[in-house]
């Protein structure tokens, strides 16, 4: 199966648009959704209408037809944020795909095995984002969670993503995407970046410490289609100590999963 992660949608910077052209309110909706995913959190309709550059009457109305369709849910305090109708679609779409199926059984053995926590994570445009999550037996927790967007270059992953991409593609994509992370530790040298992304598919394995978080570590392994392209990634993440006291055993592990995956979906 060909799957793919689209590319992000900026809704906080509305499309350019012939002068007198309108904006469809399916549009329009579309960009109140996706406003509201980049944001992850209940906003206003002020806040709203600011970002995606329509009259505040506007998106009064569609915000309104959005809640009575329960696409949107209002708080008590007046902001408003998805509602429970789209996690139903995103159930339905979820179990259409073969490749979530398959990389989320892998997921939960994996997390058995090595008893730590596993993330499955995509791309999304500038980002990645984490598509399924099991949380590790033990008391360490992580701040990221299922849906989480983080910047490509803060995290294992994200590097892996872009390793099959053409070099100067994929140093484009570093040079307008890598931000400074918030302890401060994560690369943002594009050229660097754009070596060691490659080096990392093709080693198969990519590891980041302290680089999101602080005393977190996370080691990755590339999900690849038969093109040679990086679909996805299985991660584990866990206290940077136990990388060093047992490197070997995680490296394997995480690496026989992703090649489990891959040979299941007949990929290998």
């Amino acid at each position: 199966m060909d799957t793919k992660f689209p590319e992000a949608v900026n809704a906080a910077a509305p499309e350019k648009r012939s002068r007198g052209a309108r904006v469809s309110g399916i549009d329009r909706a579309l960009q109140i959704l996706d406003f509201l995913q980049a944001e992850m959190k209940p906003v206003g309709a002020y806040a709203v209408a600011k970002a995606v550059g329509a009259p505040l009457s506007t998106v009064y109305v569609i915000i309104e037809d959005l809640v009575e369709k329960r696409l949107l849910q209002r708080r008590s305090d007046g902001t408003v944020w998805l509602g429970p109708r789209l996690y139903h679609y995103g159930l339905a779409y979820a179990e259409s795909l073969d490749f979530l199926n398959v990389a989320t059984h892998e997921m939960q053995d994996l997390c058995r095995e090595v008893e730590e926590t596993i993330q499955i994570c995509g791309r999304d445009g500038d980002h990645m984002v984490v598509m399924a999550m099991a949380d590790g037996p033990g008391h360490f927790r992580i701040t990221s969670k299922i849906g989480s967007r983080v910047p490509l270059n803060w995290t294992a992953s994200g590097r892996l993503l872009l390793g099959h991409l053409p070099d100067k593609e994929r140093l484009e994509v570093f040079r307008h995407a890598s931000k400074v992370s918030p302890t401060g530790r994560a690369n943002t040298n594009p050229e660097a970046l754009c070596e060691a992304s490659a080096n990392a598919l093709r080693e198969r394995l990519s590891i980041q410490i302290n680089e999101s978080d602080f005393s977190v570590a996370c080691i990755a392994s590339p999900i690849c289609q038969p093109s040679g392209e990086c679909l996805a990634t299985i991660s584990i993440v866990l206290p940077e100590h136990r990388v060093v006291q047992d490197r070997d055993r995680y490296t394997n592990a995480v690496r026989k999963a992703a090649e489990r995956i891959e040979a299941t979906l007949g990929w290998r």
